[in-house]
C-alpha cells in the first residue's frame, strides 16, 4: 500500500471512529463545531458561544436546540446541554502526543457535512490569549488545516481518540488546539455537571502598557509602564475601592505591572479573601489602594 493509500485509509478510519461524535453548532449566524463527551453534553470553545440558545446538527442529520450548560471563559471551554440521542461520546487519548505525532482535525460545518484534515503536531507548550484576556498555556500546535466554523472541533489521533480541541488559526495554516490532557478532561467533566469555575476578578477592563504610554503622551502626561484602566464595572471590587477609568496600574502585590499577565499572576497568587495592593497613577499623582477581588 502506498503512502497516499495509507493516508486515505487512515482518514476514512478516523471519520468512522470519531466522526459520529462531532457536531455542528450555530449561535445565530455564527458557526462552530463541537464534540460529544457524555450523554447530552457537547464540548466546544467558549469564544464561539453567543447567547443562550444554540442549534446543534448531528452526524445522522438530526437537529436539536441546546443551551450552554456551563462556561469557563478564561480557559476557553464551554459545554452545551443538548439531547445527544444515539451520538457516541468521543474517546479520550491515553497518552499525550509528541512532536510529529500524526493528527486529524474534524469539524461539522454549515451543511452538516463532516470535514477531516490531516497533519502532524508541530509544537508543544504553545499559548494564546483567551476570551477573558488570560493567557492559556500548554496548547498543541499542528498542521491539519481548519476552516472557519471549525473552532471547538476535535483534534484526534489515528485511532480517533481525543488529543485536543481546535481553538485558534494562525498565519501560515498552523492551528492551536487546547490539549486534551488530564486537567482539561477534569474541567470539561465539571462543566458537563454544570460546575463553572469561579475566578478572582477586579471588575475592570484595561489597555495594554504600550497603548497606555501612547494615550498618556497624547494628553501631555508622563509615560509610565502599566495598564490603563479603560472601564470599571459598576458595583465591582475595583469600583468599591475607588479605581476609576484613566487610572494607570503600575504595581500589583508590590510587583511592577508591565502586562496583563503580571496582573493575573498577582490575582492568582492571593490567599483566599486577601486584598490585592494596587499602585495607581492618576494624572501624575501616585497612590496605593487595597482591592478585595470577587469571584465571578
Amino acid at each position: 500500500m502506498s503512502v497516499l493509500e495509507e493516508l486515505q485509509q487512515a482518514t476514512t478510519d478516523v471519520a468512522a471512529s470519531a466522526g459520529p461524535a462531532v457536531v455542528g453548532l450555530r449561535f445565530g449566524w455564527r458557526p462552530a463545531s463541537g464534540v460529544v463527551i457524555a450523554t447530552d453534553r457537547v464540548l466546544t470553545c467558549a469564544h464561539s458561544v453567543r447567547g443562550d440558545e444554540v442549534a446543534v446538527t448531528f452526524a445522522d442529520g438530526r437537529r436539536a436546540q441546546g443551551r450552554p450548560a456551563a462556561l469557563d471563559a478564561a480557559g476557553d471551554l464551554a459545554v452545551i446541554a443538548v439531547p445527544t440521542g444515539d451520538a457516541p461520546a468521543v474517546a479520550w487519548a491515553d497518552a499525550e502526543p509528541h512532536l510529529g505525532t500524526p493528527v486529524f482535525a474534524l469539524a461539522r460545518l454549515g451543511d452538516g457535512g463532516l470535514r477531516v484534515t490531516s497533519g502532524a503536531v508541530s509544537a508543544l507548550g504553545r499559548s494564546f490569549r483567551g476570551p477573558r484576556g488570560r493567557r492559556i498555556a500548554g496548547s498543541l500546535e499542528h498542521t491539519a488545516a481548519v476552516a472557519r466554523g471549525s473552532a471547538g472541533g476535535p483534534l484526534v489521533a489515528a485511532d480517533g481518540a481525543l488529543h485536543g480541541l481546535n481553538a485558534v488559526r494562525l498565519d501560515g495554516g498552523l492551528v492551536l488546539a487546547l490539549a486534551a490532557d488530564a486537567d482539561l478532561r477534569e474541567r470539561a467533566l465539571a462543566l458537563a455537571r454544570g460546575e463553572a469555575p469561579a475566578r478572582r476578578s477586579l471588575g475592570i477592563g484595561v489597555v495594554s502598557s504600550r497603548a497606555a504610554r501612547r494615550m498618556r503622551r497624547a494628553v501631555g502626561l508622563g509615560e509610565r509602564d502599566g495598564l490603563l484602566v479603560r472601564e470599571v464595572q459598576a458595583g465591582g471590587a475595583a469600583a468599591g475601592a475607588g479605581v476609576a477609568p484613566g487610572d494607570l496600574i503600575v504595581t500589583a502585590g508590590g510587583r511592577p505591572v508591565g502586562s496583563v499577565d503580571d496582573l493575573y499572576a498577582a490575582l492568582d497568587g492571593l490567599a483566599e479573601g486577601a486584598p490585592l495592593a494596587l499602585g495607581l497613577v492618576r494624572g501624575e499623582a501616585e497612590r496605593e489602594i487595597d482591592v478585595v477581588p470577587v469571584k465571578d
